[in-house]
């Protein structure tokens, strides 16, 4: 075992003298291996608040199996809080990264065995699954699960909710006290926001690629067996170690492909095109934009979650959660792949049942025959741009208009809140990638204000920076290449005209190409300063 390396030799006694202050016998210096809580346990975010239980059955069930648990703190961001007026948003994608780095940091330079992943929000479960790869030991991951839906009379509320009422109150749809409401009711506790959002669209891919226990998913917050689970997990963890079942002996390419293809099927948010293939990349595997469009165009859309629907992850939770998915998806995955319960992806989808076929269909009667995102090409996008088709009207699916183009997000907020964007436009919201904005900070209050003011259905967003989990409508995001860096989005003016084709998969300016390149040509960006971990994250990309 790695932890020999301190438990064995007369040369590392000091160490265990060390080790002896913090807790540690005699006992725990013999056979038994050592497991790594990382635990983004915080009391900010909702997700979070609850994590700290979840990680004491963890350490339980490490203990109950002859294991010896190790626990530290992860940094976690909540994008719901962070988003908006402000830079906190431009923080939230540099944390994944920061989340992965730090569990790098505690695993390797304590020579543990194994670890645990304790988490449950949009860039904490990217982040230490692409420690997963990275260290390439025994792992297994539990997320602490969704949140109930609120509930005002009988309409079930989420956070996505409370961003729309805010369009909805500047449209005079909503007076002040139906606002307050609105605020009140929405997210009555812990857990992760109640849609499939990115939070629990990662989740899924959690267990998608077989590295958190089966049902973990969907599980909510509140439910006693999520405790259960997690003195299973911690039971899991040791006997991994034991065996010496490292990551990468579990997670193939092929459960990737599986992943994409529950992603697909479920809908999920945009976000995933931007984890997975990270993720990927730590595990050595690439994955690029025309493998999610191709196992797009051969994966029906079998549920309805919010933001793409009525249903809230307790009704996937209900109707079988992602075991039930696979079930149904039997004919399009690998079904040899394997899973951190000892189980393969095929044991687990054929042992489950799906008990409401309203909410998780049967392949036979998709909503759609195609998957919950498409990629886009066009003159705008030469590499590519992203839409969850699941959440778009029939009525968007092929569009055109002016464009109203902005360089900051609070340029297109105040511009959509004053009324003047209507019926017909497209918003363009540029210089928002990963070097522009910098950070590429979610942008979920255009959309919401929006589909607030009852504009979802008649009005396009652009941008190259990201669309948060919870958005509907006409929303393109992650055009590539940026702006920032002279994607041709620099060359829209406003009025011109942008065709929006999703049956086609196209997205394009109205305008010559010729005139196009002259003016990426002639676009400089300007100048600015960055300092701190923005101006560290900025550097990783040149």
């Amino acid at each position: 075992m790695r932890s020999d390396r301190i438990k064995q030799g007369l040369e590392t006694m000091p160490h265990r003298a060390l080790l002896r202050a913090s807790g540690l016998v005699d006992g725990d210096f013999g056979d038994k291996p050592w497991i790594g809580i990382a635990n983004s346990y915080n009391n900010i975010i909702p997700g979070h608040v609850h994590l700290d239980a979840i990680a004491k059955k963890v350490i339980d069930g490490v203990k109950a199996a002859g294991g010896v648990p190790f626990t530290w703190g992860v940094p976690g961001i909540c994008d719901g809080i962070a988003m908006g007026k402000g830079r906190g948003m431009n923080y939230s994608l540099p944390s994944r990264d920061h989340v992965a780095d730090n569990i790098e940091l505690m695993v390797n330079a304590h020579s543990m065995d194994g670890w645990v992943g304790v988490t449950n929000c949009d860039k904490i479960t990217p982040g230490m699954l692409m420690a997963v790869g990275r260290l390439d030991l025994p792992s297994i991951i539990i997320t602490g699960g969704p949140m109930k839906a609120g509930r005002l009379g009988e309409e079930r509320l989420d956070v996505i909710s409370c961003f729309e009422a805010v369009g909805a109150f500047k449209a005079g749809k909503l007076d002040e006290s139906e606002l307050k409401e609105h605020e009140r009711c929405a997210c009555p506790g812990q857990g992760s926001c109640a849609g499939l959002f990115t939070a629990n669209s990662m989740a899924c891919m959690a267990e998608a690629l077989g590295l958190s226990l089966t049902g973990c998913a969907t599980m909510l917050a509140v439910d006693p067996r999520k405790l259960d689970l997690a003195f299973e997990t911690g039971r899991r963890a040791v006997q991994l170690a034991k065996d010496g079942t490292n990551a990468r002996a579990l997670v193939t390419r092929a459960s990737f492909e599986n992943a994409i293809t529950i992603d697909m099927c479920i809908g999920g948010s945009t976000n995933t095109v931007l984890h997975l293939p990270a993720i990927a990349r730590e595990f050595g595997y690439s994955l690029d934009l025309d493998l999610f469009d191709k196992i797009s165009r051969r994966t029906p859309n079998l549920t309805k979650i919010r933001p793409s629907g009525p249903h809230m992850m307790e009704d996937l939770d209900a109707a079988g959660g992602i075991p039930a998915v696979m079930h149904q998806l039997v004919d399009l995955l690998d079904l040899d792949q394997q899973t951190v319960s000892g189980k393969t992806i095929g044991q687990v989808a054929k042992k489950a049942t799906v008990s409401d076929e309203t909410v998780i269909r049967s392949i036979n009667d998709p909503y759609s025959r195609t998957g919950g995102i498409a990629i886009l090409h066009g003159n705008i996008c030469p590499g590519g741009a992203v839409i969850k088709m699941a959440a778009v009207s029939e009525r968007m699916m092929v569009f055109e208009g002016p464009a109203k183009v902005y360089d900051s997000e609070d340029d297109a907020m105040e511009s959509i809140l004053g009324g003047k964007v209507v019926a017909g436009d497209v918003v363009v919201i540029r210089f928002m990638g990963p070097r522009g904005a910098p950070g590429m900070p979610e942008m979920l209050s255009p959309t919401s204000a929006v589909a607030g003011m009852g504009l979802e259905k008649s009005v396009a967003l652009i941008t190259d920076g990201r669309f948060s989990g919870g958005t509907r409508g006409g929303a393109i995001g992650h055009v590539e290449p940026e702006g920032w860096i002279g994607g041709p989005i620099v060359a829209i003016k406003p009025g011109e005209i942008i065709k929006i084709d999703l049956v086609e998969r196209s997205l394009n300016l109205d305008v010559p190409q010729k005139e196009i390149d002259e003016r990426v040509q002639a676009f400089k960006p300007p100048f600015r300063k960055l300092s701190g971990m923005l101006g560290k994250y900025v550097d990783t990309l040149d």
